[in-house]
């Protein structure tokens, strides 16, 4: 009997070390440029002389600026957000008043103020504390973010973000992401926003045809905002929404994208970084949600997949980057809900 298991210990082993290796081969050639070149032009040859028509739920759809290419995708999602309480929560919070910090706060509660509504007898705190309860049943949702995101005592008032998404409906969401034809200052050429309804996320994605269109897809992408929306994104703050205002100028679009923004990178490092090798997007489906992508374009091909559709008139190149963004939105809308469960 040891024999027997030491022998398949043996076999198990080697079987393991041959698929590691496989794997190591696999990712390290999905790191050559030539791997995507190769499969820029399989694409090509795959979808000669189909149209985005034939392969996605498109049609074509109007806004201000003139027609553009929509494309839809549903898919369902369990995204529940029990009711956390989380005014009350906040009352808790002694350190949202200014001139209070974390001494302060355990002076205080050892002196018989557990709360801001204590403190509204309090000889130095009680005007402050009187002016915060009255706002506090005003402020809107943005503003409450604004309040958490600003408090200095930044990791534990992040989580605290987190926990107020409570506050607002979640058919608010808007989970987007872009695809541009650069870092800085090119056009946006996919424009993708993601809103739950019911059991399901629905998927809005706009394609730029042609680089005529760039207004047609941003005005698209602003049809679905409105003053209760919020913008939940993956490092969106850096990049997605200053790219967008940025376009809106050069494209003469007002538009007010100061919304309440849940940037879900800096949530993922606080809550996730110690136990995975990096906070890319990727990185936490595959570790954390098993989620592994197959004929995935990274972001610094996509304008090179482009511009190959643009020349060739052929759809293929710019299908795995839709695909791409639709998935980096179905994801958001996945950590989100995880983050909140995790976070109460």
């Amino acid at each position: 009997m040891q024999d027997y298991n030491f022998e398949q210990y043996l076999k198990n082993a080697l079987l393991n070390s041959q698929n590691h290796s496989e794997d190591v081969k696999s990712k390290q050639k999905k790191l050559s440029s030539k791997y995507y070149d190769d499969f820029r032009e399989r694409l090509l040859i795959k979808y000669d002389s189909k149209s985005l028509e034939d392969v996605l739920d498109c049609e074509i759809s109007s806004s201000s600026f003139g027609d553009v290419l929509k494309i839809t995708k549903k898919e369902k999602i369990g995204f529940t957000l029990k009711d956390n309480h989380f005014k009350q929560q906040m009352n808790f919070n002694l350190k949202l008043l200014p001139k209070i910090g974390p001494g302060t706060e355990r002076n205080l509660k050892k002196k018989g103020y557990p709360t801001i509504q204590s403190l509204t007898n309090h000889d130095r705190y009680g005007e402050r504390a009187e002016k915060f309860i009255k706002k506090l049943e005003e402020m809107s949702y943005c503003e409450i973010v604004d309040l958490l995101d600003s408090n200095i005592y930044s990791k534990k008032c992040r989580e605290n973000i987190l926990k107020s998404i409570s506050l607002t409906d979640r058919e608010n969401f808007r989970f987007m992401d872009i695809e541009t034809k650069g870092l800085s200052n090119g056009v946006i050429i996919l424009i993708g926003v993601g809103q739950i309804s019911g059991d399901k996320i629905i998927v809005s994605q706009y394609f730029l045809r042609d680089y005529v269109e760039e207004a047609n897809i941003i005005d698209a992408y602003l049809s679905h905002l409105d003053e209760n929306s919020v913008h939940v994104t993956f490092n969106g703050k850096t990049f997605d929404i200053p790219y967008i205002k940025n376009r809106c100028i050069y494209n003469r679009i007002d538009a007010n994208l100061d919304l309440a923004h849940l940037d879900l990178m800096y949530f993922a490092k606080n809550l996730w970084g110690e136990n995975l090798d990096n906070c890319k997007l990727q990185t936490i489906e595959e570790e954390l949600f098993g989620i592994e992508r197959k004929d995935d374009v990274p972001g610094r091909y996509i304008p090179g997949y482009y511009d190959a559709y643009l020349e060739n008139n052929n759809i293929g190149p710019v299908v795995p980057i839709i695909e791409h963004n639709a998935q980096d939105i179905i994801s958001l809308a996945v950590f989100l809900e995880k983050m909140y469960r995790d976070v109460n």
